[in-house]
């Protein structure tokens, strides 16, 4: 039983009469819920929120205002996604009044080969430079939703990035913050220092920032749509820098990227349908985590208490082995996705839980075998149309590798193949990566309920489960469940191929009072306090009877929900 003085004296001090009312039954939100008729739109920056809005109020549906809203967070917030990166999206299409998942996420290149690796000697991937680099799904995700929702014409949905681009804004403290430590680390490579810090150091809070490539670079897409980005001067550009570079990803490459619509999943927890994306993505590890979670009786296992805390830890270490195992490309891999989300596999996997005490060792289960940095936003429209949309470029800013003249940087999302041969996620080419990125949706009785996601790699199963324990266990609103005190674990095993090592470690945001990590201690956990990586959040709830939408956003970034 170890404290991990991972906090600093500023966060001792939150566990104070704040942090005990909290867990008394007062509210938990940081601001009210933004209530409204016509439309809603949360994501995690201002402007990225105005621009939906905007769509949204000249006819636009919710589908364009989300691709408005993610182009702006890549010219605003460029270290959490961009262009250079992937997309997955869940849209409630009104009209069919039916769920469509989409997943728009590049793979690997067809030159690049695991015996390249093994020949450089590399047991990982690394997470900067021409090696993760795999193709960048995320503008044909955006024409995918377009030609198949979409009412605007792309111009005028991109209209808003190309002129906060080239005409620039100001920089928000997150960005802010995390800029100066992205010069340090990647101002190494080529075009780095040009397009983020054109004056010789990266922008402080409130400096006006501008990107004009990639303005251009928008434009071009948005008069030539998606091949000019796959099939025009943007791929030679691509192809070229890489050549130059020691990269791999090519012409062929981009020309030949294809999104993929899919049927999202689900599990019903206590009467509510959950939604998620099936692999390559981590989202049936909520689905998992539930089906867990559901045999407990949480109406008698008061929130914040250390038998909700165990439980929930415990219940992740079960679904993290599986999801080390098993979760990959579906076209190169036979994933169990239906025995992995059933009711009867949970019932097995929960008798191994000890309630009294901490797992030392999970092994990943068997289920039997049947038919086969990010940012998150989430819009919906007067018709009722709903869209769940994250997009990253894994880590912040990516690979580092910044093509000539483009204004964006490429993703690094190859980092997360496992180099170890025989295994679900094993590199190969032309394959897609393990991906943290989950968008979600909650519908009852075939209706709407809320469109929601957490944005923050391997914690978002984690925050997923949490937001929907905060409701339906626990009666919070969509803002209360956002802000309500956050639980991360670390320890786990890893796609990448990692056994987990080191001491598994549960990490509590300020809020929670000593008695409640005493009692975890006694119960065998390491318990310690982070100082960030417990996600970012945005939701939407759908009020069906008064026809209201309900606007949440993350108090812990620079978002906004708003609506009209």
């Amino acid at each position: 039983m170890r404290l991990l003085l991972l906090c600093s004296l500023s966060i001792s001090i939150c566990l104070s009469a704040t942090a005990q009312d909290r867990l008394t039954g007062r509210s938990f939100a940081s601001r009210t819920v933004v209530m409204a008729r016509n439309g809603m739109a949360c994501t995690s920056n201002p402007l990225s929120t105005q621009a939906a809005i905007e769509v949204l109020r000249r006819g636009g549906n919710a589908i364009d205002a989300a691709i408005a809203a993610n182009a702006m967070e890549g010219v605003v917030e460029p270290h959490m996604n961009g262009m250079g990166g992937d997309l997955f999206a869940i849209v409630w299409d009104a009209k069919t009044k039916k769920l469509y998942g989409l997943n728009a996420s590049g793979r690997s290149p067809y030159g690049l080969t695991l015996a390249e690796f093994q020949k450089r000697g590399l047991t990982h991937i690394p997470s900067a430079g021409p090696l993760p680099v795999s193709v960048p799904g995320c503008v044909d995700g955006w024409f995918e939703l377009h030609k198949r929702f979409g009412k605007t014409p792309m111009p005028d949905i991109l209209a808003h990035a190309i002129r906060y681009a080239r005409e620039g804004y100001a920089v928000h403290d997150e960005a802010a913050y995390y800029w100066g430590g992205m010069i340090t680390r990647m101002g190494k490579y080529p075009n780095v220092m040009d397009v983020y810090a054109p004056t010789g150091a990266a922008p402080k809070r409130g400096d006006i920032f501008r990107n004009p490539a990639l303005a251009n670079t928008l434009e071009t897409i948005a008069k030539g749509g998606r091949d000019a980005f796959y099939k025009g001067d943007i791929a030679r550009t691509i192809d070229s820098f890489m050549k130059k570079n020691g990269g791999f990803l090519t012409y062929r490459d981009l020309a030949e990227h294809t999104s993929d619509w899919i049927e999202p999943v689900s599990t019903n927890y206590r009467g509510y349908d959950v939604w998620e994306l099936p692999p390559n993505g981590q989202g049936i590890a909520v689905l998992q985590m539930l089906n867990i979670l559901e045999g407990y009786d949480f109406s008698k296992i008061p929130w914040g208490s250390p038998d909700h805390i165990h439980r929930f830890v415990e219940a992740k270490k079960l679904v993290f082995e599986d999801r080390a195992k098993y979760y990959a490309d579906m076209d190169f891999a036979k994933i169990p996705v239906k025995g992995l989300i059933s009711k009867e596999y949970a019932s097995e996997r929960r008798a191994l839980i000890n309630t009294e005490r901490a797992a030392t060792r999970v092994d990943a289960g068997n289920p039997a075998l049947k038919d086969g940095d990010t940012i998150y936003l989430t819009v919906a429209d007067g018709e009722g149309n709903m869209v769940s949309l994250i997009q990253s470029n894994y880590r912040g800013f990516g690979s580092g590798m910044v093509p000539d003249g483009l204004g964006f940087t490429l993703q690094n999302r190859g980092e997360l193949y496992s180099l170890i041969e025989g295994q679900n996620n094993t590199y190969a080419p032309h394959k897609r990566p393990f991906h943290t990125i989950i968008p979600a949706f909650i519908t009852k009785d075939n209706q709407p309920f809320m469109s929601f996601g957490v944005m923050g790699g391997s914690f978002q199963p984690l925050g997923h489960v949490q937001i929907v324990m905060n409701m339906i266990d626990f009666g919070m609103n969509p803002q209360e469940a956002g802000d309500a005190p956050r639980i991360d674990h670390y320890g786990s095993s890893e796609p990448t191929g990692e056994p987990a090592k080191g001491i598994s470690t549960i990490l509590l945001e300020s809020g929670y009072p000593y008695e409640t990590i005493r009692a975890l201690m006694l119960k065998g956990h390491a318990v310690g306090y982070g100082l960030g990586g417990y996600g970012g959040y945005q939701a939407i709830m759908y009020d069906a009877k008064n026809k209201v939408y309900h606007g949440a956003t993350e108090s812990r970034k620079d978002g906004q929900a708003a609506g009209f």
